[in-house]
């Protein structure tokens, strides 16, 4: 295996609940849960991106005020073996109750720190999860 793997950009958002869990999504045929998002189309903007994705997936409108830059960050991807995965992150505020569709098997409510008593992405687990943690905390 080379060590240059290729590498999807994508947005990511994290939704919390009025609990401080953290809002994850199992794709149709995956066993692990991601941060809700996905790949921009051509020309566009990262949270014009995160908005579509959020209502086709979850049938949510992204609140662009609300949106917190946690940052970018990259790991291997988990339903796209070899390649890595690079998210632009946003802690987010969204209308509407989340409800899975499209791609979107199964939705879930995990805490920001382990135990998350379910499988989560590198990506989630590693950094997007800590990092809202640690700017929730800092609220």
């Amino acid at each position: 295996m080379s060590d240059v793997a290729a590498t999807i950009q994508i947005v990511a958002a994290v939704i919390l609940d009025d609990r401080g869990r953290a809002l994850v999504v199992r794709k149709h045929g995956a066993d692990r849960f991601i941060q809700p998002g996905g790949k921009p189309e051509s020309g566009e903007a990262p949270l014009q991106a995160l908005a579509r994705e959020l209502g086709e997936e979850l049938g949510v409108q992204l609140d662009a005020a609300s949106a917190v830059a946690l940052g970018r960050f990259e790991d291997w991807a988990v339903n796209e073996p070899g390649h890595r995965v690079q998210a632009q992150a946003w802690w987010v505020q969204v209308a509407g109750t989340p409800t899975a569709r499209a791609e979107i098997a199964e939705l879930a409510w995990v805490p920001l720190q382990p135990p998350h008593g379910l499988r989560l992405a590198p990506l989630s687990e590693h950094h997007i999860l800590p990092a809202v943690a640690a700017v929730a905390t800092a609220r």
